[in-house]
C-alpha cells in the first residue's frame, strides 16, 4: 500500500511517522518552499489521548527521548487583573503534557520522505482505485491513498468536500516566545492563567525541558537531529473582534494594549523574540457533510479545526492521525477492504471531531466576548 500525505503539520507527519516500518510507503508533501519556511507555534498541551498518540505513532526507541523533552502540565487557570492580582478562576486546573511544537515536529520528520514546495493544484481518481495527486511545481504522485492534512485552506478539502469551508470567528491574537529567565520568576501564577485587560486577554504558559532537546537527542537518539531550544515563556494576545493593529509590529500591537500593567507583564513582551511573534486569526472549520467513499480523506484542521481556547486542537489532529494508521494496518494486512477501513476512521473522526470544534467555540466567549459563532 501507499499513501500520500498532504501537508507536513503535526497530524500529517504523526501518520507518516506511524505508518512508517509498517510496510506501508507514505510520501509527505508540502506546500511551503521550506520545512521551516513560517512560524509553526510554541508549546502545546497533549492530554493523555494526544500523548498516547505520538507514543504509537513513533518508533518505540525513540519513547525515551520522548520522555525526555516534555514537561507535566498543571495549572490553576486563574483569571487574574493587569497587576496580577486573583479576581476568579477559569474552572479546574488543567493537566496533561506539555510538548514544544517545533520539537516535536522535527522528532515527527526524522527519516521521512517529504517532498517541499509541493503545491496541490487537485486529483483525480483512475479507473483502478487509485488516486493521482497533482502539483504546481513537481510531478504527480499515484497512491492507494490521499490524505489532506494541510490545515485551514485544506486544497484537498477544496475537491473533496467544497462545501466544507472556514468560518473567521473575527478574533484576531498575537503569539511570541520569551526566554524563561530569573527575572520572570514572579510571574509563575500566572502561567496558564488568564490575565484580563482592558477588551483582551493574556495568556502565558511556561515551557521547561527536562533536558534541553539537542542534549537529549545527541544523548538518546543519535538518529534523531532537535533544535537547540532553551525554556522559555509563550504568550498570546487575544484582541477584541473589532479591534484595529493600526499597522504595528506584533510587539508593539500588544504593549499598545498594556498601558497600566505590571512591570514584569510588559517586560516579558519587550523581551521577546521579535522573528517569532506573530500575529493569527481564529477560524473555525466545522464538519459538515459526509462525502462519497473513496481513495481520499482529510485529517486534523482540514476538516475540523478547533478555536485554540478549547486546547483540543492538536490533540485531536493526533488521534486523527493514530486511528487512521491503526486502519490502515488492518487493511494492509488484509483483515478489511481498505474503503471500510477508511470508512471506519471517517465515521468516528467526524463524531468526535464535530466535538472537539463545539467545545472549543464554547470556551472563546470567556477570553474574546463578541466573537462570532455561527
Amino acid at each position: 500500500m501507499r499513501v500520500s500525505v498532504v501537508g507536513a503539520g503535526l497530524g500529517g507527519l504523526a501518520l507518516a511517522q506511524g505508518l512508517r516500518g509498517t510496510g506501508i510507503e507514505a510520501d509527505v508533501f508540502e506546500r511551503d518552499p521550506g520545512i521551516v519556511a513560517r512560524f509553526q507555534g510554541y508549546r502545546l498541551v497533549l492530554n493523555p489521548t494526544g500523548f498516547q498518540a505520538v507514543r504509537d505513532c513513533l518508533p518505540t526507541r525513540w519513547h525515551p527521548l520522548l520522555d525526555e523533552i516534555v514537561m507535566e502540565a498543571s495549572a490553576e487557570q486563574l483569571v487574574l487583573d493587569p497587576r496580577l492580582n486573583e479576581i476568579g478562576r477559569l474552572g479546574a486546573g488543567r493537566t496533561g503534557i506539555v510538548v514544544d511544537r517545533q520539537v516535536l515536529r522535527h522528532l515527527l520528520l526524522t527519516g521521512l520522505t517529504v517532498h517541499t514546495d509541493a503545491a496541490l493544484t487537485g486529483y483525480d481518481v483512475r479507473p483502478d482505485g487509485t488516486v493521482r495527486a497533482r502539483f504546481a511545481r513537481r510531478d504527480p504522485a499515484t497512491a492507494d491513498l490521499l490524505v489532506g492534512a494541510d490545515g485551514v485552506t485544506s486544497a484537498v478539502r477544496g475537491v473533496l468536500s467544497p462545501r466544507t469551508t472556514p468560518t473567521d470567528t473575527g478574533v484576531r491574537f498575537v503569539i511570541g516566545r520569551t526566554p524563561l529567565t530569573d527575572e520572570f520568576a514572579a510571574l509563575s501564577k500566572a502561567y496558564g492563567s488568564k490575565i484580563a485587560g482592558d477588551g483582551v486577554s493574556l495568556l502565558l504558559g511556561a515551557m521547561r525541558f527536562r533536558t534541553p532537546p539537542k542534549e537529549a537527542a545527541e544523548r538518546l537518539a543519535p538518529d534523531v537531529t532537535l533544535p537547540d531550544i532553551g525554556d522559555y515563556v509563550r504568550w498570546a494576545m487575544i484582541l477584541p473582534s473589532n479591534g484595529s493593529l493600526e499597522n504595528l509590529t506584533a510587539q508593539d500591537a500588544v504593549l499598545s494594549r498594556m498601558d497600566g500593567w505590571h512591570p514584569q507583564l510588559r517586560a516579558l513582551i519587550e523581551q521577546a523574540d521579535p522573528d517569532n511573534s506573530t500575529l493569527l486569526s481564529i477560524r473555525v472549520v466545522e464538519p459538515a457533510e459526509r462525502w462519497a467513499p473513496g481513495p481520499v480523506t482529510l485529517l486534523g484542521d482540514a476538516i475540523h479545526a478547533t478555536s485554540p481556547t478549547g486546547g483540543n486542537g492538536a490533540n485531536t489532529a493526533l488521534r486523527d492521525a493514530d486511528l487512521l494508521r491503526r486502519r490502515l494496518i488492518e487493511a494492509d494486512g488484509g483483515s478489511r477492504d481498505l474503503l471500510d477501513a477508511v470508512g471506519d476512521y471517517e465515521r468516528q473522526m467526524f463524531e468526535y471531531g464535530t466535538e472537539a470544534v463545539r467545545s472549543s467555540l464554547e470556551r472563546l466567549p470567556a477570553f474574546a466576548p463578541g466573537a462570532k459563532l455561527s
